[in-house]
């Protein structure tokens, strides 16, 4: 189906009701919430860093409330097997002798996944999400069991707590569409997270009942179906191409992104454009996202960090000196 006026304006109407209900919930977080439905509609993994306590469980929580989907935690620990994620194979044996496999699948099977500290289970754990985030399969003895879809992995982590953590592999970092970092919020939403919290909530429950099921999973499906259709001019994706190339001689960078950097900067830029109503995508829905899509897929250099230098000021170097083109 092309991308119509009529379906542009479906468009808006669906975004604006989805973050009209997740921001029942979550209170003093409207930039991370937009960024999260771009990473929907571009059928991304997220990957969200932020102390304890901003509402990183609630926002995986309202998300999967408002779309109607079915969601599981995963709540990663030094001890976590991969088995623990998959799910796994177990012998039944019968009355009669006989021997037969049965699988018992993983907290993984769902739409939205939510995978709490992500960085405190061993390399060989997280590893277990490379092959159900790059090819949404499950491989168990030889077969590949589909996930449901839509499916999208949230994966948060602490950024001051480093004791007993493992630090995700680029491999795996480079998995996700965007990293989100969620900051404090502002004294005045501070103060509606408090009372909303302690309103009519029993103990440490979350404050859900105002979220209600918006869009289901044949719609989520159809809008990404129309992000991919989004127009992009080669000079775009060229534009794209040189910011990630960019951050490879970027000075303070160790390592810059790789192409699939750019892959991410495109299919973010259609999921923009898509929302502000748009068939085609402009420079400046390549730079909104840009800063999410890149700052886990390079390594700050170790003199930088001594100079107190911050990876997201020198991706807004990078920025500043890489020409856009002109309409």
């Amino acid at each position: 189906m092309s991308l119509t006026p009529d379906v542009l304006t479906a468009v808006r109407s669906d975004v604006a009701r989805l973050r009209a209900e997740i921001t029942q919930a979550l209170v003093g977080q409207e930039a991370v919430v937009d960024q999260l439905i771009t990473a929907l509609l571009a059928a991304g993994h997220v990957l969200l860093e932020g102390v304890p306590g901003l509402g990183k469980t609630l926002l995986a929580r309202a998300t999967a409330q408002a779309l109607s989907l079915s969601s599981a935690r995963i709540q990663f620990t030094p001890d976590l097997m991969p088995s623990d994620i998959t799910g796994h194979t177990v012998l039944d044996v019968a009355a009669d002798g006989t021997q037969s496999l049965r699988v018992r699948r993983g907290p993984v099977f769902t739409h939205l996944l939510l995978a709490d500290e992500i960085n405190r289970a061993p390399a060989k754990t997280q590893s277990a999400l490379l092959e159900v985030m790059q090819e949404g399969q499950v491989t168990l003895e030889g077969r590949a069991l589909s996930l449901p879809r839509p499916f999208m992995v949230l994966a948060t982590q602490n950024p001051l707590d480093a004791e007993g953590t493992y630090p995700l592999p680029d491999a795996q970092r480079d998995r996700f569409l965007m990293k989100l970092e969620l900051g404090y919020p502002e004294a005045e939403d501070e103060v509606r997270v408090v009372r909303r919290a302690t309103g009519t909530v029993v103990g440490d429950a979350l404050p859900l009942d105002g979220v209600r099921p918006c869009l289901d999973e044949a719609r989520v499906l159809t809008l990404q179906r129309w992000a991919a259709d989004v127009a992009v001019d080669d000079a775009v994706v060229d534009y794209a191409v040189r910011l990630v190339r960019a951050t490879r001689d970027q000075p303070g960078l160790s390592s810059g992104a790789g192409s699939r950097g750019a892959i991410a900067l495109v299919r973010l830029g259609r999921a923009c454009a898509l929302q502000d109503g748009r068939d085609h995508v402009t420079p400046d829905d390549i730079k909104r996202h840009a800063l999410a899509a890149l700052r886990h897929r390079v390594v700050l250099a170790a003199d930088a960090q001594l100079d107190g230098r911050q990876i997201d000021g020198l991706l807004h170097e990078v920025l500043a000196r890489v020409s856009a083109p002109r309409r």
